[in-house]
């Protein structure tokens, strides 16, 4: 199923789009109905607390009193990790039921008010942020709540800020303007992604890349491969033995196409074919069918064997090279990467080839064809920089 991680600050917002994403027949999982849930009266997790902090936390009617708990915790660092070590583990163990129970085909979207700050991003599918000015908030906050203005400045700062949110966001949904509007932007990102994400992804299918054109150099490509790396590594743990951004879109200030080369590296590409397979389509980067290899520099060398995934992201397309650590194959990706943000003549040249590539055949795009001979030429280039340099992997 599609995991979908929601956040944004306190009067942002977020609520509005929960509810709208349920409507069009998301399964809502609310991280603070499962936070109070754990806690309710005669659970373990309520015995837990009276017996870490005292019965003075609870209320009259056997309840836990938050304010009392909060004024314990607030500024004591080892009571606050103390009441996480008991609820933490609760709510990851309830929201992995609820999640359970969901339809093979479901969307699950989860409100997590604090992702950023718990650093739950990397274990979903998609991220989606609702931003909405401090400002804006501020008044809603007053409105809708009856919140003083000192109270409410001090929740927002208490939160991680937008700049924050946005390093992990997706979809940044912005909530400024009429419930209408916003109510058209989840429309349209469940219409447009998120059914076909949830698709492809049960069906272990692949978005193929847009091979028609060159897009300009984007500078929030870096951030994109972060994110995508962050959900890898949650995903393969120490068996990606290491995890570059590779390709032209890697290299800053590189017109190329619009597509994420991510290269992982592992111990034995046995492995790849088994379980990390698996593990990869899970996560949204389904296996490419078919055998893949790079022609190796110089040529008539023989194959350089890899695995190839994309992703099923249907907005954010993949090349996932799985190549042997420390192999030929996987020392040139990084090789050529590093020599073209070194060296600007070639990577000048670089743009000028792929313009060629493109014109002569269109339907190639950047990929163009690596048995040309201008890349074993580039291959000499890089490896008398790389000697020059003293570079390594």
């Amino acid at each position: 199923m599609l995991r979908v991680g929601l956040t944004g600050g306190i009067g942002s917002g977020k609520s509005a789009v929960a509810a709208r994403l349920v409507e069009r027949g998301a399964v809502l999982i609310d991280a603070d109905r499962v936070a109070r849930e754990v806690v309710a009266p005669g659970t373990e997790g309520l015995a837990e607390i009276v017996a870490a902090f005292s019965d003075a936390v609870v209320d009259a009617d056997g309840a836990l009193d938050r304010a009392a708990l909060g004024a314990v915790v607030f500024a004591d660092e080892t009571a606050r990790r103390r009441l996480e070590a008991i609820t933490h583990p609760r709510v990851r163990a309830r929201t992995a039921e609820l999640t359970a129970a969901a339809a093979p085909d479901a969307i699950v979207v989860n409100d997590v008010p604090l992702l950023v700050e718990v650093g739950l991003a990397p274990t979903y599918h998609l991220v989606v942020v609702v931003q909405t000015a401090v400002s804006t908030r501020l008044e809603r906050l007053a409105r809708d709540r009856g919140m003083a203005r000192a109270e409410a400045e001090r929740r927002i700062a208490a939160q991680a800020d937008d700049a924050r949110r946005r390093a992990v966001a997706d979809v940044v949904l912005t909530n400024d303007g009429s419930l209408t509007a916003l109510h058209d932007a989840v429309d349209l990102l469940w219409k447009q992604r998120l059914v076909p994400y949830e698709d492809n992804l049960r069906q272990r299918r692949v978005v193929p890349p847009d091979a028609t054109e060159l897009a300009g150099a984007d500078a929030s490509w870096p951030e994109q491969y972060a994110r995508l790396a962050a959900r890898i590594q949650h995903a393969l743990g120490s068996d990606a033995l290491r995890i570059d951004h590779i390709g032209s879109t890697a290299v800053p200030g590189l017109a190329a196409q619009n597509v994420i080369d991510v290269q992982v590296a592992v111990s034995s590409l046995a492995d790849a074919d088994g379980p990390l397979a698996d593990r990869l389509a899970s996560a949204g980067f389904p296996r490419v069918p078919g055998q893949w290899w790079d022609d190796p520099r110089p040529a008539g060398r023989g194959r350089w064997e890899k695995r190839l995934h994309g992703s099923a992201d249907p907005a954010r397309p993949v090349r996932l090279h799985v190549r042997l650590a420390d192999s030929p194959g996987w020392r040139y990706a990084l090789l050529m990467r590093d020599h073209l943000r070194a060296d600007p003549d070639q990577r000048a040249a670089y743009l000028l080839f792929k313009r060629d590539l493109v014109d002569a055949a269109p339907e190639a795009g950047d990929s163009g064809t690596a048995r040309n001979p201008w890349f074993d030429e580039e291959y000499l280039r890089a490896e008398q920089w790389a000697e020059q340099t003293g570079w390594h992997p």
